[in-house]
């Protein structure tokens, strides 16, 4: 795919974010900010147990409260009331999965009743007035748990814990290892962790008169998923259905899937015609809403003795909690597309078992299965390097894919579009000035002092996910409106977007309005998540500028009495190759293509594009981090941290580098402090902000970015998705310095989140160790 050039040098330019005025005045709309006069309020009793048998329901104390519209239970509900998974894999197990309980519950959290109030402190007492009898049944927590023999089964209606079990192979293993000179083995945990929008999930349902329709305001990633599912929950004519994505506090993948309250609500508010909402409380948002990683992998890399990769074998065992969601099973599966990572590694096994345990449910997280490949085969690359006594940079560089191999077909059968991985390693290492790191880190143990310097080099794929949708619209004025499929909730859209058809069609950006969230205004589209906005989303709208000012050009060569071959793009508008005053306008070419057209032409001036490449964007970098431990505390502290990325080209670097910022700062939660704790009974134990904790701004090092640009060959625009960059290539950089920090006490592995009491025991084990020998 050729790569149009730029016009107007929009595309490149770091442009302030034209969305943020009205957020940081506080003039921005989100859900809970949409009222209605007589709207009702919904509130659930949700079970405190994580797997129990439901004796008997008694609503009657709660539906003689004055001021309660309705009170429902599982048995109240339509039987297609429910979430519906697809078949991700082929054997999956599907367990219901009703919006209100029937029968069981089998996490805590999980809805048994709805009531709907006048107001949200009274639907809150009423629900609270609800007498619910349970019956506790064993229950299982943990993945690995769940697979051993006699473990407790998590949903009763099945034979087994085990949801799917998928495999992906490439080359000639067995001969691979049988050829290898050594073996790396570990077994890497990721812990679960926590999206914590800041703003929490809610729903607006607000029936039309007589019937007619239903606007439903959520908050939500993918709009147009949101209406086909409520269309099937609800039993409801999807064209009658509208949904509003409006201004979003942050959903880091766990705003993109169907929720059961988004179904209640509109099923409500359609059975007594009156809006209802429901907003999330921060406690049940930390149990309810579906939480990310919690995968264990098990690997084994086979290696000459020069550091020749020869093949690689990969289990992961992956906690998806009670339920599925529509994405549920997805991010284990990352693993049989990344296990390779940027290295020629033709001979690999992969197998993924998703498990059921009585746990919230899991699903994407901002990285959404790249940050634990990453860590996989980084953390797997460090150790071969220490075994085998070779540099860690030089063992990498071994085994880098080269550019001139490019479009690369790797051991899992996953095409990678285009790279330069040691000439981003190489900017890394000179940013951080990686040989005088070294020799600080030498000096510092000869000290005794705990130094370590890590690395990690990475592939991360962006967009995918079927097509988006971009329309490009002149308007009489001249002034252009485009619909994107894509759905912004802080990733700066309407900026980026401008950009880029500000660049294409040769005007400024004030004359652009970039319309998204809404399905009754916006065709088709699939949505945001998986950094592919910029690769999908721009890609679509980039092809129907081009088909719009392909359009233009005849209608310009008309007005002017000329050949079209003999017209060209100018600013504002287009004018006669050589002949500078005969030039006309963007306003006057929409008015005539409204008006007076050639013969044979369509009115209007408008392209609508379904873009889908086939293919997912790889982008790469290279990130480098100095750790420091305190010996007497086990405190870490990053002294510094370089992240070089590749992202192709970038439309816009001041926003490139707030996506690098914000995924950074979620690895180093991940890292650092995050962790979301179930008891062996399934209990929450960190379900508040009291036990779970997330990064704060003092915990954000200062940070050395640097990039590389290797432009997307199959995308219109060059480009390749960041949003997650931050969250994948940092952790396992960090990672390895811990445990390169940690190497003299002879401390092999030691899985993340690296607080402080945990690298504390593990010194003063090492060290007791040490001195009985």
């Amino acid at each position: 795919m050729t790569i149009q050039g730029t016009g107007s040098g929009y595309i490149g330019a770091s442009i302030r974010r034209v969305e943020d005025p009205l957020l940081i005045t506080g003039k921005g709309r989100y859900v809970d900010d949409v009222q209605f006069p007589a709207m009702l309020h919904m509130a659930l009793l949700r079970s405190p147990y994580p797997h129990a048998k439901i004796i008997s329901i008694n609503t009657s104390a709660a539906k003689a409260m004055k001021g309660v519209a309705a009170v429902l239970t599982g048995d109240d509900i339509p039987e297609q009331l429910k979430i519906s998974a697809p078949v991700a894999v082929p054997g999956i197990q599907i367990p219901p999965h009703p919006a209100l309980a029937r029968g069981a519950v089998h996490a805590v959290g999980v809805p048994v009743a709805a009531v709907v109030a006048e107001s949200r402190a009274l639907a809150q007492d009423a629900a609270s007035a609800i007498e619910v009898e349970y019956e506790a049944l064993p229950s299982v927590a943990d993945a690995e748990k769940a697979l051993e023999p006699g473990a407790p089964l998590a949903r009763e209606e099945l034979e087994s814990n085990v949801c799917y079990v998928a495999t992906k192979k490439g080359g000639d293993v067995d001969k691979a290892f049988a050829q290898a000179d050594h073996i790396v083995r570990m077994r890497i945990a990721s812990p679960r962790l926590v999206a914590m929008a800041i703003e929490p999930r809610g729903v607006v349902a607000c029936p039309e008169a007589m019937g007619q329709g239903v606007t439903v305001w959520i908050s939500t990633q993918a709009p147009h998923r949101a209406r086909a599912d409520l269309a099937t929950a609800v039993g409801f004519p999807e064209h009658k259905i509208r949904v509003i994505a409006p201004d979003m506090g942050g959903g880091f993948g766990s705003k993109g899937p169907f929720y059961g309250e988004y179904a209640l609500a509109c099923h409500l508010a359609l059975k007594l015609a009156r809006p209802v909402k429901w907003i999330s409380t921060r406690s049940e948002d930390f149990v309810t809403t579906i939480q990310g990683r919690d995968q264990v992998m098990t690997s084994e890399l086979a290696l000459k003795r020069d550091g020749t990769i020869l093949g690689l074998k990969t289990r992961v065992v992956a906690n998806l909690g009670a339920y599925l969601y529509s994405n549920t099973a997805g991010p284990p599966q990352r693993m049989m597309a990344m296990a390779p990572g940027c290295y020629q590694i033709q001979n690999v096994h992969v197998e993924v078992v998703g498990v059921f345990t009585n746990t919230t449910s899991t699903g994407p997280y901002r990285g959404a299965g790249r940050p634990e490949s990453v860590l996989n085969i980084e953390r797997l690359m460090d150790k071969a390097a220490r075994d085998l006594g070779i540099d860690r940079r030089e063992i990498r560089r071994k085994n880098f894919i080269r550019p001139e191999q490019f479009p690369y077909r790797t051991g899992v059968g996953v095409e990678y579009d285009s790279g330069e991985y040691e000439k981003s390693l190489d900017e890394a290492l000179r940013l951080s000035n990686y040989d005088e790191m070294i020799r600080y880190r030498d000096e510092a143990r000869s000290r005794g002092e705990l130094v370590g310097v890590g690395l990690s080099t990475f592939v991360e794929s962006s967009g995918g996910a079927g097509f988006e949708s971009g329309t490009v619209r002149v308007e009489r004025t001249g002034e252009i409106t485009v619909l994107t499929g894509a759905s912004a909730h802080g990733q700066g859209h309407e900026t980026v977007f401008a950009q880029v058809i500000a660049d294409k069609m040769r005007v400024s950006m004030d004359h652009v309005a970039i319309r998204h969230g809404d399905t009754l205004a916006v065709q088709q589209g699939v949505g945001t998540f998986g950094s592919r906005s910029a690769v999908m989303a721009g890609g679509a709208m980039a092809v129907a500028a081009e088909r719009v000012i392909e359009k233009a050009r005849r209608i310009a060569a008309h007005l002017l009495e000329a050949a079209p071959e003999d017209v060209v793009q100018a600013d504002g508008g287009f004018a006669i190759a050589g002949v500078s005053d005969r030039k006309i306008t963007w306003r006057r070419v929409a008015g005539a293509a409204h008006g007076k057209l050639p013969r044979g032409m369509e009115p209007g001036l408008q392209e609508t594009v379904f873009f889908d490449p086939k293919r997912e964007a790889w982008g790469f970098g290279a990130h480098v981090a100095v750790v420091r431990i305190d010996r007497e505390t086990g405190k870490p502290t990053i002294e510094k941290l370089v992240l070089v990325d590749d992202c192709g080209v970038i439309i816009n670097p001041m926003i490139v580098e707030a996506q690098i910022h914000g995924g950074l700062t979620q690895g180093l939660g991940q890292a650092f402090r995050e962790q979301m704790v179930f008891g062996d009974d399934g209990q929450a134990l960190t379900g508040s902000l009291i036990g779970y904790a997330v990064p704060r701004a003092g915990d954000v090092p200062p940070l050395v970015l640097g990039e590389t640009v290797t432009p997307n060959p199959f995308s219109p625009l060059g480009v390749k998705g960041v949003g997650e960059a931050g969250t994948n290539g940092a952790p396992a950089a960090i990672a390895n310095a811990v445990m390169d920090a940690l190497a003299p006490l002879g401390i092999d592995h030691i899985d993340m989140p690296y607080t402080a009491p945990k690298l504390w025991e593990a010194i003063r084990k090492a060290e007791e160790s040490r001195a009985r020998y």
